[in-house]
């Protein structure tokens, strides 16, 4: 919708947007223009071809002034500056296609209405670019210099005669004159950066980056509260944009206004005239917004199932929208729509309209809009794979074919008859500025239109001819057998034709004082000249061509000075009336007008404020007058009726109780269409009783339209009602995470705003309830937080044909907000969890990658780890002199080191291959580790010898590893001792032979009550009843540990059901513990120096504990105590 389509033919001011090579700069090329037909030979007209060409050679005073020493220079662009002045600028440049850049240029100035030129090299003294003239003060003049060579603009107020020049910081690829006030200018550059000047260039300020290129708008008058105001999209990412307002020279951050509540698609805004216009899409559907007159953004309504692929407007002109709207089943049409005055609700016009698309992406729709009087439209349409010009009388209510001319140039019959043949034009508009289109009307000659086109079934390309029209299209007649170019000379009183083949010098001009009725041939040159384009100045009636005698000459500008065909100036009586009509019907747009011509043939002078329309009479309306409303449907008989999806009888939601409203008859009047009402009227809207109503329709929805928000960011929430009296209607809003807000609808229509505080799942209820009854709506959204760390937790060894446990752990911790995706085995297919927690059985031997993505909201993380699949394996646990634990960052890149040196330095001592051993240190401190012996690849047939021999590779590296043998170098002069960690036998604590020979007491001297502390510290994201979240940076990585699962053969015995004393044994283990404890003990004796004593008793059978008690030390004022084990005897 939003990009702006060349509309109705118009040809953009050259104050717009355009920079070097664009149209808007009115730049032209020397390659060929206006090469409309490979036609040489030259038609004239009907009386022509009978009686031979008029010729009034004497009439024209022309002269013609080379630019000398321009002869390489190919692209030129001309002005004529000032108002009613004699002065004309040149700009001739080189472009190399080769380098992509301007290499010359030159300046030429005339001040005698183009006879002669001086050129200004000395004075610009840069390689021009570009050159603009202000709308809004013609004696203002920038130029830009080429980049390439020098930043600067080049300033004059004096239609030329001196320059400023002033050094700019930017390259500027586009120039924005304000509408109203002639020193101010918006400028673009190439890094989507705008900049503003309130001093005509001579100082700029950037107003904003992350422009959109084209997408940056001047303040309307009247509509903007100040003239300043700069309307833009500014670009974020992933192809969404913001629309922002702010002061051309006071754009900051806290100064800018976001007036559209959310984001909208790129390249979507416009602002025209009254409007502004946006685009949102969301899952694949687009939905178009508007705001009329500056006030809140509304939803625009096309009818329900049109269902647009896409949208643009092409016109907002007289308080009216007309989009070309794709439909979801056209592929190469769009259909016309029209809009009521807000531009909010569209109706149906025209369906499949011919379009086509421009080099740059820019939708031309092959409309025009007939100037000078107001309801009149042209367009191409496709019909049966045929395309057919309609015209419309009625702003697009109803539309007909054109009745082709009775005779064609030579006065010979056409039996051309409707609907089977008609009159077919083109509609296109210029490439070239300077050159004129292929329809052509003018505001001071109304009724006037004069086109390229065919007779016959459909438009055609071949056997086109030049029509003209002189009562609005009533009929038409055929002036040319062969295209030519068409301008109006003395504010539209005069027409002059121009032969366009490019291949083809010309040296005469046709031009008629009659509407084209006859034609009279003059001579502007003695030398045939390649055109290549013209200015016409119509106060002046001076024509400027310009063009070669041959490709490499100079350019050459020829001038002519067309006042001698005028006796006089118009008198009162050299005028006569013309009433408008369509086929006959004398009220156009309501209203009965007549206008006054120049008589034809009457060879005098119009003067330029003569009135064209001396009366107008409104008419009685009539459903001519009248339009489909929004929900209603053209039938066969003329009449509007509801359409299938459309309830006729729905009630404004701003109707309350004991109030009025005008219900819709299915009409409504043409905008712009002044008929008068009188006797019984049918078509107006007619008033009806507001009555209570419950809600209906309970919508709810974000903002944005998204399901999803970040964590802490404001979120707001719209409730739409569909039916119901909202000043009656009390809104509940239940948010789902305890907070409930109530309010009448009606007060709030900016939506209710709320945060989050933490992630998950929300289910978002509203209710709607009045006296009338009640509905209700709800949502779930999720409230996610990025994610920034994920860590696989995998075993690396597993066997073939056993269930492994893997978890993917996430800081920071989330619930129920994530999505886990698993690829297992090189499978390009992934297994999707909402828990980070996966069993998996590996069927194959060998390495396995396992990944796994963690997704929350747009944030995606992952994390790999290989996995050795084995049919068996064995393994021994490790641990390490204290001194590592002061060493240990406790990251993986640490641990992957030391479990490389671990395994190298077993390898080394042992000479057992390093392909047979693999080290895995375990997360935390202190630092342990997991040995894994592989078996050999491949395996012998049954597999058992190698099972055999992974138990005496153990065995192996058991004493290797008690004996202190296995050691590394962590740096110099540190030592690291591998250990294996076992229950070693010990002797008893108390030797007494009463105890010795009654029972045997297992002593575990173990660091129980550091263990749990430790296990809950590090592992307590794992436990479910522990809820902490831990600091960043104040915390390692977390340990993983198994799943604890109640084991049913295990018994539960009492102390007096050991079978005998001789069952008990004594072990001792150690245990380190690290910080501050009143009870740690010091024990000089073990690896360990420091750790807490814990005594516990098992049955040396089942291994069974039976009671543990942990030793505080020694009671107060006590001494040294003995057979502590003891103290489990009997007890």
């Amino acid at each position: 919708m939003t990009k702006r389509s060349t509309a109705y033919g118009e040809y953009s001011d050259r104050s717009q947007i355009g920079g070097p090579g664009d149209a808007f700069s009115a730049e032209k090329l020397l390659e060929p223009f206006g090469v409309y037909s490979p036609r040489t030979e030259y038609r004239r007209t009907g009386e022509d071809a009978r009686t031979g060409p008029r010729q009034s050679e004497s009439l024209l005073v022309t002269s013609t002034f080379p630019l000398s020493g321009d002869s390489a220079h190919n692209q030129a662009m001309g002005h004529w500056v000032g108002d009613n002045s004699s002065v004309i600028l040149t700009l001739t440049k080189q472009y190399d296609f080769n380098l992509g850049a301007f290499t010359e240029s030159s300046l030429w100035r005339s001040v005698d209405y183009g006879s002669t030129y001086i050129k200004l090299n000395n004075k610009v003294g840069s390689t021009l670019a570009c050159l603009y003239v202000c709308p809004t003060n013609k004696r203002k003049i920038m130029m830009l210099s080429d980049p390439e060579l020098e930043n600067s603009v080049l300033i004059s107020s004096d239609e030329g005669a001196s320059f400023e020049k002033h050094p700019i910081n930017f390259y500027m690829d586009g120039l924005l004159f304000h509408p109203t006030q002639e020193d101010w200018l918006l400028a673009s550059s190439p890094d989507n950066k705008v900049y503003s000047t309130m001093d005509f260039g001579r100082k700029w300020q950037l107003v904003s980056e992350n422009v959109t290129p084209g997408r940056f708008f001047w303040a309307q008058t009247g509509l903007d509260r100040e003239a300043d105001v700069v309307h833009m999209e500014t670009h974020i990412a992933k192809g969404r944009a913001q629309y922002v307002t702010c002061r051309a020279q006071r754009c900051t951050e806290s100064n800018r206004q976001y007036l559209f509540p959310g984001h909208i698609d790129q390249h979507s805004l416009v602002v025209q005239d009254n409007y502004v216009f946006v685009q949102v899409t969301k899952s694949g559907q687009a939905s178009y917004f508007v705001s009329y007159m500056r006030e809140s953004f509304k939803q625009i309504q096309l009818p329900k199932y049109c269902l647009p692929k896409d949208m643009h407007i092409i016109s907002t002109d007289k308080k009216q929208v007309f989009a070309a709207v794709q439909e979801w089943n056209q592929n190469y049409t769009y259909s016309l729509y029209i809009s009521d005055s807000p531009g909010v609700y569209f109706t149906l016009s025209l369906e499949n309209l011919r379009t086509r698309r421009e080099p740059g992406g820019n939708l031309l729709v092959d409309m025009y809009k007939v100037e000078g009087i107001n309801g009149i439209f042209l367009a191409n349409k496709l019909v049966d794979h045929e395309v057919k010009t309609f015209i419309t009388y009625n702003k697009g209510q109803t539309w007909a074919l054109l009745q082709a001319p009775n005779t064609d140039v030579a006065g010979n019959s056409l039996h051309c008859i409707l609907p089977f043949c008609s009159l077919h034009l083109h509609l296109d508009m210029p490439v070239n500025p300077y050159l004129p289109g292929r329809i052509f009307s003018k505001d001071s000659a109304p009724g006037i239109i004069v086109a390229t086109g065919n007779i016959g079934t459909e438009l055609s390309s071949t056997n086109l001819g030049m029509f003209i029209t002189s009562d609005a299209g009533n009929s038409w007649r055929q002036i040319f057998e062969e295209e030519l170019g068409v301008w109006f000379l003395d504010n539209g009183g005069a027409l002059v034709a121009v032969s366009l083949v490019a291949t083809v010098p010309i040296r005469h001009i046709w031009i008629s004082l009659d509407e084209g009725k006859t034609w009279d041939r003059h001579s502007f040159s003695l030398v045939p000249l390649f055109l290549d384009g013209a200015l016409m100045q119509p106060e002046n009636h001076i024509i400027t061509f310009t063009g070669h005698l041959s490709r490499i000459s100079e350019w050459q500008l020829i001038k002519i000075d067309y006042k001698a065909i005028f006796s006089r100036r118009c008198m009162d009586g050299d005028y006569q009336t013309w009433n408008l009509h369509n086929k006959g019907e004398p009220c156009v747009m309501g209203e009965k007008q007549t206008f006054m011509k120049r008589r034809p043939g009457n060879r005098c002078m119009l003067t330029q404020d003569y009135s064209r329309v001396i009366s107008s009479e409104p008419c009685i309306c009539r459903a001519y007058d009248f339009e489909c409303d929004y929900g209603y449907e053209r039938q066969a008989d003329g009449k509007c009726s509801p359409a299938f999806w459309f309830d006729p009888n729905t009630v404004p939601r701003s109707c309350s109780t004991s109030q009025n409203y005008l219900n819709s008859t299915g009409y409504r009047k043409v905008l712009s269409n002044n008929c008068k009402e009188g006797g019984k009227d049918v078509y107006s809207p007619r008033k009806q009783r507001c009555s209570p109503r419950p809600p209906r329709g309970l919508r709810l929805t974000t903002s944005h339209g998204d399901l999803t928000a970040n964590l802490g960011s404001n979120v707001t929430f719209l409730v739409h009602l569909d039916d119901g009296n909202p000043l009656w209607t009390y809104m509940q809003l239940d948010f789902g995470d305890g907070i409930t807000v109530m309010y009448n609808l009606s007060r709030r229509g900016d939506g209710i705003k709320h945060s989050y505080r933490a992630p998950g799942i929300f289910r978002v209820t509203a209710h709607a309830e009045n006296s009338q009854g009640y509905d209700s709506s709800s949502m779930f959204l999720h409230i996610t937080s990025p994610v920034e760390r994920v860590y696989l937790s995998a075993p690396i060894v597993a066997i073939r044909k056993k269930e492994v446990n893997l978890t993917a752990v996430v800081w920071p911790v989330h619930q129920r907000t994530l999505t886990f995706f698993w690829w297992f085995e090189n499978s390009s297919e992934s297994l999707i969890t909402l828990g980070g927690s996966i069993a998996y059985t590996f069927q194959k031997e060998g390495m396995n990658r396992v990944i796994v993505q963690v997704s929350s909201g747009c944030n995606i993380l992952q994390d790999t780890k290989v996995i050795i699949v084995k049919e068996f394996f064995n393994s021994l646990l490790l641990s390490f002199s204290p001194t590592l634990d002061e060493h240990n960052p406790d990251i993986p890149e640490w641990k992957e080191d030391v479990g490389r040196v671990v395994r190298t330095a077993v390898s080394q001592v042992s000479g057992f291959p390093e392909e047979q051993l693999l080290v895995s240190l375990f997360p935390g401190v202190p630092t342990t580790a997991e040995l894994f012996i592989l078996p050999e690849t491949p395996l012998s047939e049954h597999g058992k010898g190698n099972e055999e021999d992974l138990v005496s590779i153990s065995d192996i590296l058991i004493n290797a590893l008690n004996q202190g043998l296995i050691q590394f170098e962590l740096k110099p002069d540190t030592q690291i001792i591998v250990y294996i960690t076992q229950l070693t036998s010990a002797p008893l604590v108390d030797s007494n032979p009463i105890h010795s020979s009654s029972a045997m007491l297992m002593l575990l001297s173990v660091a129980f009550v550091g263990l749990v502390a430790f296990f809950i510290f590090k592992f307590k994201r794992k436990i479910p009843w522990i809820h902490v979240q831990a600091e960043e940076n104040q915390e390692k990585e977390p340990e993983r540990i198994g799943t604890v699962r109640q084991n049913n053969t295990m018994s539960n015995m009492k102390h007096s059901e050991f079978p005998s004393e001789k069952e008990l044994t004594e072990k001792e283990l150690e245990a380190r513990t690290r910080g501050r404890c009143p009870f740690q003990q010091y024990m000089p004796s073990k690896p360990a120096k420091y750790g807490i004593k814990t005594w516990v008793a098992c049955n040396a059978q089942s291994s069974n504990a039976w009671k543990m008690q942990v030793y505080t030390g020694k009671p107060t004022g006590g001494g040294p105590e003995k057979n502590q084990g003891m103290r489990f005897e009997g007890s």
